[in-house]
């Protein structure tokens, strides 16, 4: 299915395949273009090179987790991502942390769908 190209981007972070396959049929539904990446290094490759409008970032991945991506984008000075993290973790340290470094939302699993898309539409208006 052909996207346009004003459609706005959004980069998935997640190693769990159902999920990154049920948000990106929601997130397609919405008209919205997504781009994978399966671990944290390979997300801060696409932010660098796909520049997205948005990142749904999880927090638990192999490789880099949610928050080295974070504490790398914030190093570089990057203020121009709009960020919700997804979690499974119930501490609000993490929810804390996570605010501290940057993200727009914070969304715990397992979530309404409805939930995340009116956070996506919410920081892409």
């Amino acid at each position: 299915m052909a996207k346009s190209s004003e459609n706005k981007r959004i980069l998935l972070v997640d190693d769990d395949a159902e999920i990154i396959e049920s948000l990106r049929l929601a997130l397609e539904a919405h008209d919205y273009e997504v781009i994978i990446a399966r671990d944290g290094n390979q997300g801060l490759a696409l932010i660098e090179r796909e520049s997205p409008d948005l990142i749904i970032l999880d927090m638990m991945m192999p490789k880099r987790s949610g928050f080295l991506v974070l504490e790398r984008l914030k190093r570089m000075g990057d203020k121009r991502h709009r960020i919700i993290m997804i979690t499974a973790n119930e501490g609000a340290r993490h929810k804390a942390y996570a605010e501290m470094l940057g993200v727009d939302d914070y969304v715990r699993k397992p979530f309404p769908m409805d939930r995340l898309i009116q956070s996506v539409d919410r920081l892409l208006a």
